[in-house]
């Protein structure tokens, strides 16, 4: 079993090993707290076994209340594995769960709004929709990492326009100083082996794990591959 990381109350460390950790980092995955399934703690079991580095709970649907039990499911499964588990939008809730990753989109939080209400120990992420907003990102003092995206149209984004492959040949032709994720649409098989085409080597995935038959070997699969 990998050694834990260490609880909020770990402060010694405890930036310097999140980074550790963001840097190694090659396979995001987000997820709904799976209300319908009734499998959310033997899903992320099996998602960070088979390799997963991050998992992001996603759950629009969710009241404060149900969305902070699930977080501390993902959050107690996260440190069994000793990796990261991230808290979308809710800066309010990602402080009362201790998240290691908050993540924010174009029209949310400012990175210095993040900063003061989480400190400097949360990793902060954002999505980026282009290679200006990516490359803002990148330049950011106060962000960790940035996602570039939707490469692919995708049901968990409705009306957001695919960006394409080009952005992806254009950020990474730019050798960023982050980590940055390629998003939306994104699956094992030809779509994967475009991306990595593109120069870029780390992916955050919904479908392709939630939705698998066996999430552990579709997630070691993918990890494979983008090792």
């Amino acid at each position: 079993m990998p050694a834990l990381l260490p609880s909020v109350a770990d402060a010694a460390g405890l930036r310097a090993r999140r980074r550790e950790l963001l840097a190694a980092a090659k396979l995001y995955v987000c997820t709904t707290a799976r209300t319908a399934e009734g499998d959310l703690a033997d899903f992320l079991e099996a998602a960070y076994s088979g390799g997963v580095d991050i998992v992001q709970l996603r759950d629009k649907g969710l009241e404060a209340r149900a969305e902070i039990e699930a977080l501390e499911v993902l959050a107690a499964v996260a440190r069994r594995h000793g990796k990261l588990f991230s808290v979308n939008d809710r800066a309010d809730v990602a402080a009362l769960v201790g998240a290691d990753v908050f993540h924010v989109g174009q029209g949310d939080l400012t990175t210095a709004q993040a900063r003061e209400l989480l400190g400097d120990d949360v990793i902060l992420g954002r999505s980026t929709h282009s290679v200006t907003q990516a490359l803002e990102a990148d330049a950011d003092p106060g962000l960790d990492y940035f996602c570039v995206g939707p490469v692919w149209e995708t049901p968990t984004k409705p009306g957001r326009a695919a960006v394409g492959l080009g952005p992806l040949r254009a950020v990474a032709a730019t050798g960023t100083a982050k980590p940055w994720f390629a998003i939306g649409g994104v699956s094992a098989g030809e779509r994967l082996d475009d991306v990595l085409a593109t120069g870029a080597s780390r992916v955050v995935v919904v479908r392709a794990v939630t939705e698998a038959a066996d999430t552990e070997a579709v997630a070691r699969s993918l990890r494979a591959r983008l090792a």
